[in-house]
């Protein structure tokens, strides 16, 4: 059974990210401030639940929240500072977007930096216990998994609506035969021969 939250007294924000690891696509966080009274049986770490569960969950989430706010960190800006910066920077700015100012932010993860002087503290694995944080788990995959259909209709070839830019076998295949398409992110390792020299 998940946490609603780590200071039961303090109006507090959950965050989380989703894309870190992917080829393609942005980088998307989301931030959520939910009521003292929520609960749900199904609510838990995005990546535990189905696809149907996520987009299931989705729309009581948001009803329910207090507020929530979505921001996508895009490839341009994950290729000029990286991916571990625009994954805190995409938390800032859904933080920063929020009706409502937290009092305490709680991140998923192990990395953060200070956003104002709000105080905060991550926690590893987090999104498996605290519910604010499954609950931005869960918006932060959903929205950027909505993306990244989106994208597929422009370039097929990929298959993004199934890996969603993860570097799976299909994804891999499909940068050998025809290269990286304008939503990759040109700083990536997109093939492992990138590493070798031609000597």
């Amino acid at each position: 059974m998940l946490t609603l939250k780590i200071h039961q007294d303090l109006l507090e924000c959950g965050t989380d990210e989703a894309g870190r690891g992917c080829l393609a696509g942005p980088v998307t966080a989301a931030a959520v401030i939910l009521p003292d009274t929520f609960s749900h049986p199904w609510l838990n770490d995005s990546k535990q639940l189905s696809e149907k569960k996520r987009e299931e969950l989705r729309p009581i989430i948001e009803q329910e929240a207090l507020c929530y706010a979505v921001a996508h960190v895009m490839m341009k800006e994950i290729d000029e500072i990286n991916i571990l910066n625009a994954s805190i920077l995409a938390m800032h700015r859904a933080i920063g977007q929020l009706s409502e100012t937290p009092q305490f932010i709680a991140i998923d993860g192990n990395r953060f930096k200070p956003y104002g002087a709000i105080p905060y503290e991550c926690v590893v694995k987090g999104d498996g216990k605290y519910l604010h944080i499954a609950a931005a788990s869960i918006l932060a995959k959903t929205y950027r998994d909505d993306f990244m259909a989106k994208i597929h209709e422009e370039h097929p070839e990929y298959g993004w609506n199934k890996n969603k830019g993860y570097p799976t076998k299909t994804h891999r295949e499909a940068l050998k035969q025809i290269g990286p398409s304008p939503y990759h992110r040109k700083s990536f390792r997109l093939l492992p021969e990138q590493l070798k020299l031609n000597i």
